[in-house]
């Protein structure tokens, strides 16, 4: 009996957490002038086929129908719930694209080569990071500011293991960037 009423207790300060953690990082956003690391939608798989090329969305994972609905949602929640997003980068990945695109409009997207997958290009890994956090520490926009790329660079540049579609309010901290809020919108 104890021990279900533990196990109990536990899981329900497993699904308090995150629902905390996702206002405190609304809060964030509402106040403006926050740079967010958003993860891709879902796109089924992992890595990328041994035919890839950056420039064809046919030879690369591409988001699911879920993660179309992921970016529309989320778009819809940040544009209702924030302030204006100012802009938003993206890594040339198709699905990293799209998800900005369908979240956020093509109008405000550009892409961004140092938000390419840290995986796929380890030798360009730590210019990239230094570029995104020249770019934070630079940012004083009023409005939001969204840089739109992967999950293991998230994981690389924060410490934090993101899921898909979430994000990761950060600032500045020395020579990385710490984790100051998150939104998980699934």
């Amino acid at each position: 009996m104890r021990r279900t009423a533990v196990l109990l207790i536990s899981l329900l300060i497993a699904a308090v957490a995150p629902a905390e953690a996702t206002e405190a990082g609304w809060a964030l956003l509402r106040e403006g002038g926050q740079v967010v690391l958003l993860v891709h939608a879902n796109a089924p798989g992992t890595g990328d086929p041994a035919n890839f090329e950056l420039g064809n969305c046919h030879t690369q994972r591409n988001l699911s129908e879920r993660g179309r609905q992921q970016a529309r949602k989320l778009g819809a929640l940040i544009a209702a719930r924030a302030e204006p997003v100012e802009k938003v980068y993206a890594s040339r990945y198709c699905r990293t694209l799209d998800t900005a695109k369908i979240a956020f409009g093509p109008g405000l997207v550009e892409e961004l080569p140092a938000l390419d997958s840290v995986e796929r290009e380890p030798e360009l890994a730590e210019k990239g990071h230094q570029i995104v956090l020249d770019m934070i520490r630079n940012y004083s926009g009023s409005g939001n500011l969204v840089l739109v790329t992967h999950r293991e660079n998230v994981a690389a540049w924060t410490g934090v293991k993101p899921r898909e579609a979430e994000a990761v309010i950060v600032a500045p901290e020395g020579d990385s960037l710490k984790a100051i809020g998150r939104i998980v919108f699934n």
